[in-house]
């Protein structure tokens, strides 16, 4: 079952963190976050 658009998209914290820490950087992430959505 997909997320409610009311709530909006799920990220983890850490995730997050790692995309603003990589900045204009376009390799990819690793992570093991099954429920995030990649937006």
């Amino acid at each position: 079952m997909s997320r409610s658009l009311k709530k909006g998209p799920y990220v983890d914290e850490r995730l997050l963190a790692k995309v603003l820490k990589q900045g204009l950087n376009k390799e990819p992430i690793k992570t093991w976050s099954r429920d995030c959505t990649i937006v």
